[in-house]
Formats: C-alpha cells, structure tokens, sequence
C-alpha cells in the first residue's frame, strides 16, 4: 500500500454501529472515501466481530457471484458479544433459534429452498397483485382527507407493504397491527423506541419469536386444512425436490424472512423515496406530468434508498480481493448503499433522478440472492408513487426527520409531511 493508503483511518462504528445510523442515516461521505481508497477496509471494534468492509459495485458484484468461496452460512448481519451468546443460546433450546431462512443457505441447498416459492414471485405471475396493491395504495392515500399533516411513515409508508403482505401471507387485518410491532422489534432491535422491553435483550428476542411462531403456526395449521390459492398455502404445503415435505423450521423461517424482510425493506423505500421527492419537488413535478416514469422512478427510489444497506459473508478458502488478500475464517460487509453510490457505475450518483436509465442499483442484492420478492416490492411502491402523483395537490416537509437506530435494515422512522390530495376518481 501507498503511503497516502496508509493514512486513511476510519471509525469502524461510524461505518455498522446502529446507534450512529440513528443520527445521520448511512454514512455516504464516509463510503466515498473507502470506494476513493481501494474499495476495502479492514475493521476492528470491540463492539463488533472484524471484517473487511466492501465498499464498491464492482466488487460487490464479483463477491456475489461467488458463494463456493463467500458464503451466507453464518447469517447476513454482524453480531456484537451479547447477540452471538443469544444465538448461541437460542440455538441450544430450539424453537426460534433453530429455524433457518433461504438467506443463511449457500448452493445447492438455497437453490432448493428458493425454488419452493420462486414461481409465485415471477414477474407473470405477480400480477395476480395489481388489484390487491392498486386497492391498498389507494385506500391509504384515502385514508390520509384531502388536508392535514402527519409522519408519512406511519401513515403510509409502512401502512401498504403490511396490507399487501399481510394479504398474500393469510395474516388477518385485525393481526396486522401486532405482527407490524413484532417486526419493528425484530429490524429495529437496537432502538429505544422500537426494541422489546424484557428482563435483557436475550430474553426479548426470544418472546418476539415466540410470538411470531406462534402466529405463523396458526395459519400454517389453517393452509394445510383449508388450503387456498395464496402464498400462504403454498409454504405450508410446500415439498421439496425429494418429494419430502418442508420442514417446521424452514417453513417457520420462510413465513418469517417474506414477511418481515418484505415489509420493512419497502416500507424503507417508499419513505427514503419520499424523502427525495420532497427534497426534490421538481422532480415530483416531473412524474405529475409523466406518470409513466412510475417505473423508473422507483428503480431510483430503491437505489436512493438502499434500504437493505449491508450483507455479511463468511470467507471460505483464501481468496483475493482488489489485491488485498483475505484469509478463511474471515468476515466481509458488501456495503449495498455506498455500491449504489459509486461514480464508476452511476453518472451524478449524489442527484435523485427519476429518469435514470440505465440504473443497475443492487438495492435488491445481485447473484444467488438477489431479493425473491423484489416483483412485489417493485409493484407495491410504484401503484403506491402513482396513486400519490395523480392525487396530490400540495406536498411539503413538516419538521425534521429521524433515523431508525439500525444498520442492517436501515431507513426513516418519522417524516413529517403535509398535505393537500384530491378525491381518487373512477
């Protein structure tokens, strides 16, 4: 390394520690300085495990297509002291600790496991939706009167994806508001405002997936007796290639991962997206006027917003990266949000552009998992933008916005806004 690359120090904890994301959102002055560096950056902090953080496209995307050697096996997230004994623990008992997700398998395995829903989540199939996301978009646009003021995130932003999953997943409309607290308290377990209060935080997470069990156990038992033509009933009566059927765990963990993955990644979006249009209302204008930039506006919003903001892997075998070498054993952090930022990909990466074309964000990862639901997500945040640019009269912020304390699943927890919107028309 050169003597200027020898210079460069960073704070690892400005860079994942979720309390530093609840003051300022992601970190993108520092991001840039890593991606001026040579794209990587090894940490050390007493708070967290060590990695390697990744801060470029390029890398990212050769990283991703590369699971023999970069695996998801030891989970997506960086674990502190208290969180890997809680694992650890959790695990020893069973029940919620033993259940898997499609997002801590590696090939062939995940491929498998993926397949089990990946025909519902097609971009032909999903159009089964429209009117189930034209009607939520719409009722919480209704929902709003013609004038007032409030925070867009709780009235709107995390209002449609839950109606829209909770739909397709069998969730009853009087549950939605207890699973929406569950899962706040699983993404956003780090803030005050959002965590569980329990005895510690061990015993909080375990009561938040008890509940969760609990409930997606009771419509798994109901799909099997009654089955529908639902994504629901699908994972509870799902087989694999062997024939055999799922198991409790995984299918826990599916119900689990599409849900809660579902929801607050576009809930993420559609308020980080806001956010833009607000601080950019020539922008909003322009989609006024052209409402068939809907779809590229929004692969801006998901770039914009990169509401997933990192993945962790697990490094295999000796490998090297951007000439550094990195030994197995060894973590790496693929930062999404400083890759959706990179000047070697994107031209004017700090302008929110809605028409930006081509646009290749990994807001929905790249490679083997890349988001399973990222049709639906798509489809729910562009009838949600268009019904908000046919209708609205008047847009404008009310007050400063603040940032969930969460660096995994990262985004805005209050938006005040106000607003004037016309009556929907036939």
């Amino acid at each position: 390394m050169d003597g200027w690359t020898m210079t460069l120090e960073i704070d690892p904890q400005d860079l994942i520690v979720p309390k530093n994301y609840g003051v300022d959102g992601q970190p993108h002055a520092l991001w840039s300085q890593l991606r001026d560096y040579d794209g990587l950056y090894h940490c050390e902090t007493d708070a967290l495990e060590d990695f390697w953080a990744i801060a470029r496209h390029a890398e990212i995307m050769a990283i991703s297509s590369k699971p023999e050697t970069f695996s998801n096996i030891k989970g997506p997230t960086l674990l502190n002291p208290e969180q890997q004994r809680v694992l650890v623990d959790n695990r020893s008992e069973g029940a919620f600790g033993m259940m898997r997700t499609i997002i801590e398998m590696d090939p062939p395995e995940h491929r498998d496991f993926r397949r089990v829903a990946s025909g519902f989540f097609t971009p032909r199939s999903i159009h089964r939706l429209d009117e189930i996301v034209e009607a939520s978009a719409r009722e919480q646009v209704d929902n709003l009167g013609e004038e007032g003021e409030g925070d867009f995130v709780e009235l709107i932003a995390q209002r449609h994806p839950l109606r829209v999953l909770a739909t397709i997943l069998g969730i009853d409309q009087e549950d939605e508001e207890k699973v929406l607290e569950l899962t706040q308290q699983l993404f956003a377990a780090d803030d005050p405002d959002l965590q569980r209060e329990g005895e510690d935080r061990a015993a909080a997470i375990k009561e938040v997936g008890l509940e969760f069990f609990q409930l997606f156990n009771r419509i798994v038992e109901d799909r099997r007796a009654n089955p529908r033509d639902d994504l629901a009933s699908l994972l509870a009566n799902a087989k694999m290639a062997d024939g055999e059927a799922m198991g409790p765990m995984e299918t826990f963990g599916y119900y689990l991962i599409v849900f809660t993955a579902g929801h607050d990644t576009t809930r993420n979006a559609i308020s980080g997206g806001f956010k833009a249009f607000l601080d950019n209302p020539d922008q909003f204008d322009l989609l006024q006027k052209h409402p068939d930039l809907t779809k590229r506006a929004v692969e801006e919003v998901i770039r914009w917003s990169s509401p997933v903001n990192y993945m962790k892997r697990a490094i295999l075998r000796d490998v090297e990266v951007s000439g550094q070498k990195i030994r197995e054993g060894e973590s790496i952090v693929m930062f999404y949000g400083s890759a959706n930022r990179d000047t070697e990909v994107f031209e004017r990466p700090f302008e929110f552009d809605i028409t930006r074309h081509p646009n290749r964000h990994l807001g929905f990862g790249t490679g083997e998992h890349f988001c399973l639901g990222a049709h639906v997500a798509r489809l729910s945040s562009r009838a949600l933008f268009h019904e908000l640019a046919t209708r609205a009269v008047e847009l404008e912020p009310a007050g400063d916005p603040s940032h969930i304390e969460a660096s995994f699943v990262c985004g805005l927890k209050s938006l005040p806004f106000r607003y004037k919107i016309r009556p929907a028309t036939d």
